[in-house]
């Protein structure tokens, strides 16, 4: 467990499959499989009526698929019967000729000699079947109707042999006993892998001797009922394993994962960890190839049902790299471990990630992480107005503490406030916007001095310009305001210059 762990994090858990999965599921009453796990198919057909003269046309075959009880018991009766039947008729032509009570007569010549009653008659007719020719009991010429029946023993002997030790030999040989080494896992499991939700089983090989052309399939057994209302018993759907790939062809020399990618043309599109509880279906895997050995072909079978197929599991690695080749440890074949897996189907996760996201608002905030640098430098609309001074730097809320003492030093008046508002709204822009936005025109006299920023054009040719580009362009003053009676109320007599102030620049005075 520990190197376990080491390789695969604390948070990987070996399950012990047989015990069933972490996740609790209720309670099901064993429902009936369509193929058992060893690969037999549950199917038994009844009323046949007059159809079952249709296996006595195909004899052969009838005999091969019979259990080895009848068969061996129909060896044991064919060859009694046979040889009771035959000594019989050896025995009856004996007495017809008079021959039993004339026996030990040196004069007389019987049709075979030495046959007396019925046990030596029976001895004559296995000595002659299986050619042991003691040489005590023997046909003599002056019997053509035991010559005859020579000749049809012989022939009817050779065809019982062929069709019995045949059908025995081919019994026997048959590659079914080759799939009881081909092995899979007792369950199937869902997870993911290369970001896509798959189904997923194992097969091995326990021989060394290859499969020839192995190739896989996997068929979905459920019951459904069609849009027009006709309901469908035991509905057999194709399940892609890599068809379309080739990855249904297998070079089966160590334990193989199958798997099944869960898309929208998978009948598990819409499956996910809640409604597993409640389905019913059976996935019947079949897997052929040919036998090495003998050229004959096998086909291997088991089935999971809803019960066997595990969520967020995947299977335990059984490869390990020894000095000089690859060990396989079958003792974890069976083994599991759960991974993180999502417990929604591939459907509900394909409509989550296709909804549209919320749009952003249509003035961004001076906070917003999405606006660039370049964005908030650049824009009038980025320029944080009601920022508090307590989120500025320290440097900027000094340079604007300063702008604003120097404006009120410079004479009163409209010019003052207007400087001073200026100084409380450039203060929060960068260090060069404000060098670039508090030049003043030479011609204009002191005391009219006003801090004025141009508006910048922000499009594609500005955003597109490299730094040395920007300062290249500097800004350029606004032309000077228009003679005429000035608006702006003039400072009480007796009141402080800082009454004056905007309100932020109040706060920070009292502030500082």
């Amino acid at each position: 467990m520990s190197a376990i762990r080491r390789k695969f994090g604390d948070d990987y858990q070996v399950v012990n499959t047989g015990q069933g999965s972490s996740f609790p599921a209720p309670t099901k009453r064993k429902r009936q499989r369509f193929v058992e796990k060893n690969g037999r198919c549950n199917v038994q057909h009844g009323n046949l009526g007059g159809e079952t003269s249709r296996y006595l046309s195909d004899l052969f075959t009838t005999l091969v698929d019979l259990k080895w009880r009848w068969n061996l018991l129909i060896f044991l009766l064919t060859y009694t019967v046979a040889w009771l039947i035959m000594a019989s008729m050896w025995w009856v032509i004996a007495y017809i000729r008079g021959d039993l009570g004339r026996g030990h007569d040196d004069s007389y010549t019987p049709c075979v000699a030495n046959v007396y009653n019925f046990p030596s008659a029976f001895l004559f007719f296995i000595e002659t079947e299986a050619t042991i020719g003691y040489g005590y009991r023997y046909i003599t010429e002056k019997c053509p109707e035991g010559i005859i029946l020579f000749l049809f023993q012989s022939l009817l002997g050779s065809i019982v042999d062929a069709f019995l030790i045949g059908c025995m030999f081919i019994k026997m040989s048959q590659p079914k006993k080759r799939a009881e080494t081909l092995m899979f896992s007792q369950d199937a499991v869902i997870s993911q892998r290369d970001g896509k939700l798959c189904l997923m089983f194992r097969v091995g090989n326990l021989r060394n001797s290859h499969m020839v052309s192995a190739q896989i399939r996997c068929k979905l057994i459920k019951s459904r009922q069609t849009p027009e209302g006709e309901f469908l018993p035991l509905d057999q759907r194709e399940l892609d394993v890599g068809f379309g790939t080739g990855a249904d062809q297998l070079f089966l020399v160590s334990p193989l994962t199958i798997c099944h990618e869960i898309n929208p043309k998978s009948p598990f599109f819409d499956l996910s960890q809640r409604s597993l509880m409640s389905e019913q279906f059976e996935i019947v895997v079949i897997l052929e190839g040919i036998v090495e050995t003998t050229g004959m072909t096998c086909q291997a079978r088991t089935s999971y049902t809803e019960d066997e197929v595990l969520w967020g599991h995947r299977f335990l690695p059984v490869m390990s790299l020894e000095e000089g080749f690859f060990r396989v440890d079958y003792s974890q074949f069976h083994s599991t471990f759960e991974v993180p897996t999502p417990p929604y189907s591939v459907k509900e996760q394909e409509e989550t990630s296709c909804l549209p996201s919320p749009a952003p608002p249509l003035t961004p905030t001076p906070g917003d992480p999405r606006i660039s640098r370049r964005e908030r430098i650049f824009s009038l609309d980025g320029v944080p107005q009601e920022e508090p001074a307590s989120r500025l730097p320290s440097k900027l809320q000094r340079m604007s503490s300063r702008n604003g003492k120097e404006a009120l030093k410079a004479g009163g008046g409209p010019a003052t406030q207007q400087a001073s508002e200026k100084a409380s709204s450039t203060g929060d822009l960068p260090l060069r916007v404000q060098h670039l936005g508090s030049f003043a025109s030479p011609e204009e006299p002191v005391g009219n001095q006003q801090l004025q920023l141009k508006p910048l054009k922000v499009g594609s040719d500005a955003q597109t310009q490299s730094a040395g580009e920007l300062e290249h362009h500097r800004l350029t003053l606004l032309p000077p305001p228009i003679p005429g009676p000035n608006l702006n109320p003039l400072p009480v007599a007796g009141s402080r210059p800082e009454d004056n102030l905007p309100a932020k620049l109040r706060r920070m005075n009292v502030d500082r």
